[in-house]
């Protein structure tokens, strides 16, 4: 059991960026031309006593410019945020001039507040035209994602700090997914090359880097799907990235010259880990029952506090600089994420002395956003009232982060401020 509060002082390199991360669809609203939109009224007809659709969100888009100044209050000097495709070609070939020139105005806002930006090309949803045409999954189709940044990047290159092309298309082990992934670096490299015809910043693909853990660590089954799946999962992108081949189970190895060096940076998204039970048809295995930690009303893949994983991870990234571009806690008692936030960065600040030249901290999120396909799961920084205007309240979270920031880095005497004892769980409902 770790015990928070004899947790002693640590810091971060000077100019360490602090900041949070969004997603577009999962903040702005009524993203109605996206795949994801047409899923979830699929859904919803399918579900109409349980599905949540994402709806107007958190409003974002209509309220970036208060959104921007809380970021400029809770002291973020950095904010990933993404830009929806669907919104800019919501038909195939049709570009919207009004849509590119709204986030053109957030953008400068950023800029003239000095927040440096992190600009996500496709986080997830893409316009549904372009799914229906397989999407990712025809790398003919790369002819329309090299149409639509052309129109794009000259526009906005201007004001991006750093890029992430795709987020967190790594993860999967069905044909599918290979398939997907397998193309996608593809799509990656060409966005790439692309976006250096018009930037100097620094490129990346967000990556989620998921620990696997086996269930029983000296059990060769289990050790042995362990490698399998990271290699499946995240050695066959860092390999592609260092030596430009790529190399996916069920498909032809390819050495190709242009995917190789295509991230300046490793852009991680870390949360946890993920234990793997060969003897179960799924593989995946159930959380130790005493290190449970379950802090929402619902069954969630983040049930468990493992800061161990920055350690683990993060020192197999030693040849390029590294931003950690998502972690955050989900949770209803807003004190297991101030318990988090400590626990977490002292693991970073630990890597960091171990080697790893990690460069910048994105919380996840500012807001308590739409989770996909639920609105549940609370992981902002900042309460959202979705009943009463949308209105923003900053949890004490959001002011204890904004004293780490301050201070670049945790002195015990932060967290008293906080916390007076360790949050502990409760008997919380499971609601379907």
């Amino acid at each position: 059991m770790v015990d928070i509060f004899n947790i002693k002082e640590f810091s971060f390199p000077e100019g360490f960026l602090w900041g949070s991360s969004t997603a577009a669809h999962q903040i702005e609203g009524n993203n109605v031309h996206s795949s994801n939109w047409f899923h979830e009224q699929e859904k919803l007809k399918l579900y109409p006593d349980r599905a949540e659709i994402s709806g107007a969100a958190c409003n974002s888009y209509n309220m970036f410019r208060e959104d921007i100044a809380l970021l400029e209050d809770l002291g973020h000097r950095a904010f990933r945020f993404g830009i929806e495709w669907a919104r800019i070609e919501p038909e195939e070939g049709h570009f919207v001039q009004a849509e590119v020139d709204h986030y053109l105005e957030e953008l400068c806002l950023l800029k003239e507040k000095g927040i440096q930006t992190f600009v996500t090309l496709v986080h997830f949803s893409v316009p549904l035209w372009f799914e229906q045409k397989n999407g990712f999954l025809d790398l003919e189709n790369l002819k329309y994602f090299e149409r639509y940044l052309d129109f794009l990047l000259p526009q906005i290159a201007p004001y991006v700090d750093f890029w992430n092309v795709i987020n967190e298309f790594n993860l999967g082990s069905s044909q599918d997914k290979l398939d997907f992934k397998f193309n996608s670096v593809f799509f990656h490299a060409r966005g790439y090359h692309i976006i250096k015809k018009y930037s100097n910043a620094p490129v990346s693909s967000a990556h989620a880097f998921v620990q696997y853990y086996p269930n029983r660590a000296g059990d060769p089954f289990d050790r042995a799907l362990v490698d399998y799946l990271d290699v499946i999962n995240h050695e066959f992108f860092f390999h592609a990235m260092r030596t430009g081949e790529l190399v996916l189970p069920h498909k032809d190895a390819v050495l190709d010259k242009e995917l190789k060096d295509t991230v300046d940076y490793w852009s991680i998204n870390l949360y946890t880990r993920s234990m793997i039970d060969a003897r179960k048809e799924k593989l995946g295995g159930a959380r130790y029952p005493f290190t449970e930690t379950r802090m929402l009303p619902m069954n969630f893949y983040l049930d468990e506090f493992y800061p161990e994983c920055m350690v683990h991870t993060l020192t197999r990234l030693m040849d390029k600089p590294v931003y950690i571009t998502e972690n955050g806690c989900a949770c209803e008692d807003d004190a297991f994420r101030i318990a988090y936030l400590t626990e977490y960065l002292c693991a970073l600040s630990y890597a960091i002395r171990a080697g790893v030249d990690v460069r910048g901290y994105l919380y996840w999120s500012l807001l308590d956003n739409y989770e996909w396909w639920t609105f549940i799961p609370k992981f902002g920084l900042v309460e959202v009232d979705r009943e009463h205007d949308f209105k923003r309240t900053p949890k004490p979270s959001a002011y204890f982060y904004k004293e780490i920031i301050e201070h670049n880095g945790f002195r015990p005497e932060m967290l008293r401020k906080y916390l007076s004892e360790m949050p502990r769980l409760k008997d919380l409902p499971i609601l379907k």
